[in-house]
């Protein structure tokens, strides 16, 4: 499965596909560099994902996830 990277604005929330990638230290090296890069628009993040297909990663991106629970209250 390969390794889709995203670029994600909050408000309203986008999603743009930068790149694909087979291995995952490719991946990881252009989103690293991409966080690096002073150019980077104010309420952005980039982010790497493993899926399927395109369509897999934009609906896992998209869908927002619960709290972790981190021990008991």
């Amino acid at each position: 499965m390969p390794y889709f990277v995203y670029r994600i604005t909050t408000q309203p929330l986008r999603l743009e596909h930068l790149d694909t990638f087979t291995r995952y230290q490719d991946a990881r090296a252009l989103v690293r560099a991409r966080r690096q890069a002073t150019d980077a628009p104010p309420g952005s993040d980039y982010r790497l994902i493993f899926a399927a297909q395109q369509a897999e990663a934009e609906r896992l991106l998209s869908t927002p996830r619960d709290e972790r629970v981190i021990g008991e209250d």
